[in-house]
């Protein structure tokens, strides 16, 4: 039964959705996790990639005063009790005038749990975009300018590799449309997909303290953990159950996430795809061993939940997480 009961788990993990968040499998030890919340100890930032049939990229002019006349794309730091999506779309709309559908996550980037970026792949709906008449201080103005020549001086150029991402993504996907998942969570933390491969067969790490199930590690905010970044709530776990001196670990990407924002549930669960193997070359057949009660290897034996993991991890078909 438990078998079945994670294979359901995994499956609905690797079709993007979100699963409650009970409780965490491994917390930092220096500083217990207390509940996140907006403009208090973290910072989310939504940012839009919109393109056109004519193959060219939805661009605003800043009105801030430190970059005051310079272009980027749609995008904001987000409120206290908006969803991830809400925040979007209400950044392309102050900032460029038009109403927007968010298709999927393009990329995540994060400079350690306190601050993390959500960026997504976006069509206009309808609205009308900004001229220089309607400049306040959100925009001076917004444009539709061609993806090879976009207009100069650029506030950064942080965005051409997502631009690029995205008229990539829209040539061939590379992973399935992924949407934030509205469920509430407290904390930022990791839902671990750790994975061992040995001749297309594929072992999963399930923690086994109640049910059992996908583990869970909360990321800290001491200044290890931020500079160290998400990262670093993996490897705990992992060291937690694993020796970790003969293998190495890969974090891959996201698989999705979840967060609610309402009723002061600013915590955001990242699903997250993560290769274990042996550092010496060779074929080993089985896991690692896991130290300790809480941790245990489960053999995938479901062919179309076996098949569906070997081909994220062999594409590599999974939301950037970048740092």
């Amino acid at each position: 039964m438990a078998s079945e009961d994670l294979a359901v788990e995994l499956a609905a993990v690797l079709g993007g959705r979100g699963l409650c968040v009970q409780s965490c499998d491994s917390e930092p030890s220096e500083e217990p996790p207390a509940p996140v919340r907006l403009r208090r100890n973290v910072c989310y930032v939504v940012l839009a990639v919109c393109l056109n049939e004519q193959d060219e990229v939805l661009m605003i002019q800043e009105a801030k005063k430190e970059c005051h006349g310079s272009w980027y794309l749609p995008a904001g730091r987000m409120e206290p009790r908006e969803t991830i999506v809400e925040a979007l779309q209400r950044e392309v709309k102050e900032e460029a005038g038009l109403h927007c559908e968010p298709l999927t996550l393009l990329s995540v980037e994060e400079r350690g749990p306190s601050w993390i970026r959500f960026v997504f792949l976006a069509r206009p709906t309808g609205g009308v975009l900004k001229t220089s008449k309607e400049a306040d201080a959100e925009s001076l103005q917004a444009g539709w300018y061609p993806r090879t020549s976009l207009p100069t001086p650029l506030r950064a150029l942080d965005i051409l590799p997502l631009v690029e991402l995205a008229a990539q993504y829209c040539q061939q996907a590379r992973h399935p449309l992924v949407l934030p998942q509205e469920l509430p969570c407290t904390l930022v933390c990791q839902r671990l997909v750790a994975t061992f491969t040995s001749v297309q067969t594929v072992w999963v790490l399930v923690g086994k303290v109640g049910i059992p199930h996908l583990p869970i590690t909360a990321c800290g905010f001491t200044p290890m953990e931020q500079r160290g970044g998400i990262k670093m709530a993996i490897l705990r776990l992992l060291q937690e159950c694993l020796t970790l001196h003969h293998l190495t670990v890969e974090t891959k990407g996201l698989l999705g996430l979840q967060h609610l924002g309402k009723d002061h549930t600013d915590g955001i669960c990242l699903n997250v795809l993560v290769t274990v193997a042996f550092r010496n070359a060779g074929i080993q057949n089985e896991p690692p061993k896991v130290r300790g009660e809480n941790f245990f290897w489960w053999k995938v034996m479901e062919e179309d939940l076996q098949s569906q993991l070997l081909q994220r991890l062999q594409e590599s078909s999974v939301i950037p997480l970048n740092r």
